[in-house]
């Protein structure tokens, strides 16, 4: 089989855990007879370096033209004193809008050789498997206007919610399936008690339910849902909610697992490439030292090769080798405490490499 993928290094250490991922992706071509066709793009800081803008027309040629997106990080102290249209996140959030990106799957899952890293107690956190959908192309993080406004001698700021039903209903309708196709349990998380926007989506999530008779569901205010997921994580199978509210559920989230590390996503559109991305950030301070980890950016491939490609078997036999390399006690430097043992990247992508060969061979 022959996928086009566009590779998105970013910025910090990006280029890193994307060589890594590319190593793999090379391992896979070569036990299951793939092509894998590789385009590289800027965004993000390393495009401002470059174009002066931080998502460039020629990225999102490469993207469109792309079977999937495989994005290392955006983000660091360099760029930060730029206007907010020239930031490097700008890049990431443009990419979303123009690719329709709409759906963002975040998994949060325990490794069982990690359950001691975790700040949470081993009794709450074992068996955690949870999945949150968030909306990822509306809310404030979009509306219209944004800006800032002199009244009465004061400066104000100024940033709107704003949702439509169908942007509502085709998150809820994308997080019913997901729920269908896992355990049939459905939490929808909003503020209804105060925002109007939040009211619209719960009567949506109403009238969604009706097609989907087989899923239980339930509406939770998002303090609550912050509170809950400390609290009993294991309550929750799949998580639906809007923008601002799954960024901030999903960071908490993923301290379950104890390391931002170890955590995939995946953005979904209806029918164009989904973009694929480890959630820990850009680590500038920690970059070009071959130290980082690389493990959710291979979970991120493992979604690509799942959700992208529809191969299962390739997704779950790296997944497997993720957890063998764990289960044999290889670490990277912030899964453990004793600075000889930890693994390099090169290394650790070397591990879970090895690992591969021997689930297939």
């Amino acid at each position: 089989m022959e996928k086009r993928i566009a590779i998105l290094p970013g910025d910090g250490i990006g280029p890193e855990v994307c060589e890594a991922a590319i190593h793999v992706l090379k391992e896979i071509e070569k036990l299951y007879d793939h092509q894998f066709d590789y385009t590289y793009g800027e965004i993000g800081g390393s495009s401002l370096d470059k174009y002066g803008i931080p998502l460039p027309e020629e990225t999102l040629t490469i993207c469109r033209k792309s079977d999937a997106i495989l994005l290392g990080a955006v983000g660091g102290p360099k760029w930060d004193q730029l206007p907010g249209d020239k930031r490097p996140e700008k890049g990431l959030l443009g990419l979303r809008k123009e690719l329709q990106l709409f759906a963002n799957l975040r998994p949060v899952m325990i490794y069982d050789a990690l359950a001691q890293s975790s700040p949470l107690k081993d009794e709450i956190i074992q068996g955690v498997d949870v999945l949150i959908v968030r909306e990822l192309t509306g809310g404030l993080y979009f509306g219209e206007p944004r800006e800032r406004r002199e009244l009465g001698g004061e400066t104000l700021a100024i940033d709107t919610l704003q949702y439509s039903r169908s942007e509502i209903e085709r998150i809820v309708r994308k997080g019913f399936e997901l729920a269908k196709s896992r355990r049939n349990h459905l939490t929808s998380v909003d503020k209804a008690n105060v925002l109007e926007s939040s009211r619209l989506w719960r009567e949506v999530v109403d009238e969604v339910a009706k097609d989907f008779p087989e899923v239980e569901y339930s509406h939770m205010l998002v303090d609550n849902a912050a509170m809950q997921l400390i609290r009993n994580p294991r309550q929750f199978d799949v998580m639906v909610t809007e923008n601002m509210f799954g960024d901030i559920l999903s960071d908490e989230a993923s301290m379950i697992t104890g390391s931002l590390g170890m955590l995939p996503s995946s953005s979904l559109s209806a029918d164009g490439p989904g973009l694929f991305e480890p959630i820990h950030g850009s680590a500038p301070d920690i970059a070009g030292q071959n130290i980082a980890n690389p493990l959710a950016t291979l979970s991120s491939v493992a979604l690509m090769l799942a959700y992208s490609f529809s191969m299962h078997q390739e997704a779950n036999a790296l997944q497997e080798a993720i957890n063998d390399v764990l289960d044999a006690g290889y670490r990277t430097a912030d899964l453990t405490s004793i600075r000889e043992q930890a693994l390099t990247t090169t290394e650790m992508t070397g591990k879970v490499v090895e690992a591969l060969r021997k689930k297939v061979q």
